[in-house]
């Protein structure tokens, strides 16, 4: 199992909107696009004092599922331009993990 996590800010005030469109459009989307291999997306909130970060995870079952989301440069932020205007700074890149152990 492998996973992609990255990172996001929005303004304190636009974080539900954020989390409304990550639900209804952006993981959908994903979802559309990885019919087989990603196994499943997690989603982390915290307040960061005027900002809010959020950190995605994408769990997929092996390295050709990953490599067939991510395309040819493999490490490079997936963030639609919807997702954009709402953003006040984000990661370019994804970190992707070999997963050694899951408890549970």
């Amino acid at each position: 199992m492998y996973a992609r996590i990255w990172r996001g800010w929005t303004q304190a005030a636009q974080a539900d909107r954020y989390e409304e469109l990550l639900r209804s459009e952006v993981f959908p989307g994903i979802r559309a696009r990885c019919r087989q291999g990603l196994e499943r997306i997690d989603l982390l909130r915290r307040e960061e004092g005027e900002e809010v970060g959020f950190v995605t995870v994408m769990w997929f079952s092996d390295r050709a599922a990953l490599a067939a989301f991510a395309g040819p440069d493999g490490e490079a932020a997936y963030v639609p331009a919807a997702a954009r205007q709402i953003l006040t700074r984000f990661e370019e890149r994804a970190g992707h993990y070999l997963v050694r152990h899951q408890d549970g």
